[in-house]
């Protein structure tokens, strides 16, 4: 075991991917003020949908946010250039964790997955080569690494694709109709827009997405299979940023190659000048069993996350019930209808509340299909009647489409959301049962 975590090997993965990494979120930084992502998620709106029990989490007043976000690119830019390395990546990584718990309007894996990386990039030294860190420091630097640093990214790496090739092993996404539903918006692309409206592209995108996230992790590993893996990658990737625009996360993903690729290759490719590392040493330090124990516990919830669904009531693509932080990547198409009533205590009569007084444009569009966010909604109609004197009750009538099924009924419109407590741990009861095919249109 010593050998197999402990044995040093050269750092040059490690730090070509500080270089990327560093690069990436600096343009997440800059870029989401640019395209206008800080404005609609997080100053637009009165308020935002913050993961539950982080209600302290809300954006800064005014034109903060612009700057808060300034303020992580520079950051990044830090990282990249490797200068206090730890300090900047322990404040981008603070930074971003907040932006990720204080809304859900915009959910997106790749922004849970960046939290988790950013983390891990405040324990590991990235900083020890090519870096002002190094350069200034001459007792910091070094060309080695231990190879349990290498482990922890590439195990990382490997539990996102895993999942998010299983969670895709389910009738809509196998019989290809949920690509099909994805691929009518863009039917207007340039080039490739009539293609992608065939039946032949929507098996073909189906059975690749579970494919490829099933063994490009296996084959990168493999030497003889990692050239292949690698450009078979660039493709999929680039693929997936033409069509759904979904930022950085797939020039980071591959960015991930760095970790499979020898050290010989990336000095030769990259870094001529560097000396490789070939001593081997095996250097056991003595937090060895607080390092371990830190590991285990959170690779051990890395795994069972995406598994906790399974312990909840009914369907989670109906209830949402343990679909975040789970790898369920563009895995289902939802639509909601929604009518809100509240009824003054004390009174019979219910009257309907315009809902769409609280939310932006942006908000609209996502609360209505997803159970914590309507449970949150309701909370908020009761704060801001309780500010006008008034105590109601707030009655949620929701009716969603799953992928091509018809709408169903979601909540029950008798309960009462804002006295219903949010359990996190168990089923919601108000999420009423999904009906058989719920996700599907029979055949004619």
């Amino acid at each position: 075991m010593d050998k197999f975590l402990f044995k040093h090997i050269d750092n040059i993965n490690l730090v070509l991917w500080r270089v990327v990494f560093g690069a990436l979120i600096a343009i997440e930084g800059f870029g989401a003020i640019a395209s206008g992502w800080v404005r609609r998620t997080l100053v637009e709106p009165d308020f935002t949908f913050n993961f539950i029990g982080f209600e302290f989490l809300q954006p800064l007043p005014g034109d903060l946010m612009y700057w808060y976000f300034a303020l992580m690119g520079v950051f990044g830019l830090l990282v990249m250039l490797g200068y206090k390395y730890r300090f900047n990546m322990f404040c981008y990584a603070l930074m971003w964790t907040c932006v990720y718990l204080m809304q859900k309007s915009s959910y997106n894996n790749h922004y849970y997955l960046m939290m988790l990386l950013c983390w891990l990039m405040v324990f590991l030294p990235a900083n020890r080569w090519f870096s002002i860190d190094a350069r200034q420091n001459s007792e910091l630097k070094s060309s080695s690494m231990p190879r349990w640093v290498l482990l922890v990214l590439i195990l990382q790496v490997w539990i996102v694709y895993t999942y998010g090739s299983i969670a895709k092993w389910y009738p809509g996404w196998l019989d290809a109709s949920v690509p099909a539903l994805f691929m009518k918006g863009k039917k207007d692309y340039w080039l490739v827009g009539g293609f992608l409206q065939q039946n032949w592209a929507h098996w073909c995108i189906a059975y690749v997405g579970i494919f490829f996230d099933l063994l490009i992790v296996p084959l990168l590993l493999w030497k003889r299979t990692r050239m292949a893996a690698f450009i078979a990658s660039i493709f999929f990737h680039l693929f997936n940023s033409f069509i759904f625009q979904i930022g950085i996360f797939p020039y980071m993903s591959m960015a991930f190659a760095l970790f499979f690729f020898s050290a010989e290759t990336l000095q030769r490719r990259f870094l001529p000048k560097k000396k490789l590392y070939t001593k081997g040493e095996i250097i056991v330090p003595n937090y060895k069993p607080a390092l371990i124990t830190v590991l285990s516990v959170y690779f051990i919830v890395q795994i069972g996350l995406p598994l906790r669904h399974w312990f909840f009531k009914d369907d989670v693509l109906w209830t949402e019930e343990g679909h975040r932080l789970s790898w369920r990547m563009m895995l289902r198409s939802k639509a909601g209808s929604l009518t809100v009533w509240v009824k003054e205590k004390g009174t019979e009569e219910r009257k309907r509340y315009d809902y769409n007084q609280l939310l932006s444009k942006k908000q609209q569009r996502s609360v209505k299909a997803k159970p914590d966010m309507l449970w949150q909604l309701a909370q908020r109609i009761k704060e801001a009647e309780a500010k006008k004197g008034r105590d109601v009750a707030v009655y949620m009538d929701s009716r969603i489409r799953v992928n091509t099924g018809y709408y169903h009924q979601l909540t029950d419109p008798e309960v009462d959301l804002a006295a219903e407590p949010w359990h996190h741990f168990k089923h919601n009861d108000w999420i009423l049962p999904s009906e058989e095919g719920f996700a599907r249109k029979p055949k004619k």
